[in-house]
């Protein structure tokens, strides 16, 4: 080669590499803030019942924690019920339209929770919710695999999930202030049933504008030039076509494939903990009082709530960062997971709020840290209708987490009269799923193929 075209191939390769930054920088900033919102609504949404249980809604309607623990387990019940096909209408129709229904009508269910009058009720509507809801999570990890390259997926869904830790730091002194002045603001109404009712509003609200803010493809992304949409979309397009002819992949064999089931585990091992720690960590800090002598307000409890998701959210952000780095998946995700699983049992056998809540955070960032980086595992030999179908299996599978963490967790709590031993479990089952992470490390990969 000539120093000529030597020069030139550098010249192009240089503007090739400042398109793709450009590029992908404005769909970052054009997507992440947005899509981040609307998850920050939906796990609040879904979990701030864990705020109402201590602090009036079990005295009200008569639960017992195990019948708590039922409540928010029954959303994932009518979740795992519409997942998948909620998951492949999104494909069919486009985000935009599928991701507004869901937002709008999940946003009506929750602040429906607001008015019910006994228990039966309260399982009721978590049911529907949990219907209303199906496909939002696994149809925005889809979604994003339409705009990101695979090297960039793990930062961008880390992004995204950065919204998890934020409904926490944010979403529990909010929901404790809520609680707080609701009796002052709405005609003498329960506080824990004014926060349902606010914060159930803006799902709707956000719903609305999703219909005009969100774009299907790059090809119909106006905010891009012509030249960065036809890049965006031809990359899309290769590595979607690369990975087709190397897996060949359809849906039946996806949804059947022990691979993918594997997988849903090691993801239901980490949802496990997520659920049981976020729904029954305001109960164990309003417990500091009787375990510890504390005289924390509602308020204040919130404050201590949120600590442990500050901290989570720079592990989710940094680790993820890092994996995308090295392009290594497995250890980013197992790593937390079994260090989390080893926190969170040893929380309540110290001797003060303090170190307790060393521990928590520990488990939190652990929590924090793993799931970003679990999520581009499947999504490296998925594609199209298999991809749609498959991420909502492993989701919806996994998400049974979400009703057997709360309800196994306050059944043990009742029939122990502690909570102990459903942290035990907890850890156990987080352990479990960073060892079968390093497993399928070294198991048979699709037509032999290693993931990254």
């Amino acid at each position: 080669m000539s120093d000529s075209d030597a020069t030139q191939s550098r010249t192009t390769d240089e503007a090739d590499g400042a398109l793709r930054k450009r590029v992908l920088k404005k769909v970052a900033w054009r997507l992440s803030p947005f899509l981040g919102l609307l998850y920050f609504i939906n796990y609040l949404d879904r979990t701030n019942i864990a705020f109402a249980a201590p602090h009036g809604m079990n005295e009200a309607l008569g639960l017992t924690k195990a019948m708590f623990g039922l409540a928010p387990g029954l959303f994932f019940i009518g979740y795992l019920i519409l997942e998948v096909p909620s998951n492949l209408m999104l494909h069919k129709v486009g985000a935009r339209r599928w991701i507004a229904r869901i937002m709008v009508s999940w946003g009506i269910v929750a602040s429906a929770i607001a008015f019910v009058p006994n228990a039966g009720t309260l399982y009721l509507l978590r049911f529907l919710l949990g219907i209303a809801e199906a496909g939002f999570f696994p149809g925005i990890i889809l979604y994003l695999t339409f705009w990101f390259p695979k090297n960039e997926r793990a930062k961008a869904v880390a992004l995204f999930m950065l919204a998890v830790p934020l409904s926490s730091v944010i979403g529990s002194p909010l929901s404790a202030a809520l609680i707080s002045a609701g009796h002052q603001v709405l005609f003498g109404l329960d506080g824990w049933r004014f926060m349902f009712l606010v914060e159930g509003i803006p799902a709707i609200i956000v719903g609305v504008i999703c219909w005009w803010y969100l774009t299907d493809r790059p090809r119909d992304a106006k905010w891009l030039e012509p030249a960065e949409r036809d890049w965006l979309q031809h990359e899309m397009d290769t590595e979607d076509a690369a990975t087709s002819n190397t897996y060949h992949y359809p849906l039946k064999k996806a949804l059947t494939n022990p691979r993918i089931l594997a997988l849903a585990f090691v993801y239901f091992g980490v949802v496990y903990g997520l659920y049981a720690v976020g729904f029954f960590l305001p109960t164990i800090v309003a417990g500091f009082e009787q375990t510890f002598h504390t005289d924390y307000t509602v308020f204040q409890q919130g404050l201590i709530v949120a600590i442990p998701y500050v901290f989570g959210c720079f592990a989710m952000f940094f680790w993820a960062r890092h994996g995308d780095r090295t392009r290594e998946r497995v250890w980013h995700m197992a790593i937390p997971a079994i260090i989390g699983g080893i926190a969170i049992p040893i929380a309540l056998y110290l001797q003060s709020p303090f170190t307790t809540m060393i521990a928590v955070t520990i488990c939190a960032m652990g929590i924090c840290a793993a799931l970003p980086s679990f999520w581009p595992l499947p999504t490296t030999f998925l594609t199209g209708a298999a991809a749609a179908g498959g991420i909502a299996l492993i989701n919806a599978l996994g998400n049974l987490a979400g009703f057997a963490g709360p309800y196994i967790t306050g059944w043990l709590t009742d029939l122990t009269g502690s909570e102990r031993a459903g942290l035990w479990v907890v850890g156990a089952v987080m352990v479990a799923a960073g060892i079968v992470a390093v497993l399928l490390r070294a198991a048979p990969k699709p037509d032999e193929q290693a993931l990254p």
